[in-house]
């Protein structure tokens, strides 16, 4: 896989990082089990910083579509796909916008385990 980041964007590096990504597993271009290039090549060869690449892998791990694996690197986790990045980019539009109506994290945890049948 070909990454490419624009150092003119509004956008991070990070997070351009990350949208190839989510993008390469919704086109099954990184197929679940499949290793992403390590933090210090991919860095490298895009001219950023380790660090900016690790954040986007951080985010990524954060949305539970990959998997960091102390000494071996980041995977795509085997449960990745459409439907999880899906779930995912829904779940993020739903915490900007409760963060936006200020409202507290119990109640949005709340109301999902209403809506999913749960005891709360």
């Amino acid at each position: 896989m070909l990454f490419r980041v624009d150092q003119e964007s509004p956008v991070s590096l990070a997070d351009q990082i990350a949208v190839q990504v989510r993008a390469a597993i919704a086109s099954d271009d990184l197929a679940p089990g499949e290793r992403l290039p390590p933090a210090r090549e991919l860095a490298k060869s895009l001219r950023v910083n380790m660090h900016t690449v690790l954040r986007a892998y951080q985010q990524l791990r954060d949305e539970g579509l990959i998997e960091m694996r102390q000494g071996r690197g980041a995977f795509v986790r085997e449960d990745a796909g459409v439907t999880l990045l899906r779930v995912s980019e829904l779940a993020s539009q739903l915490v900007a916008e409760a963060k936006k109506l200020g409202m507290a994290p119990a109640d949005v945890h709340g109301r999902i385990d209403r809506l999913l049948g749960g005891t709360a």
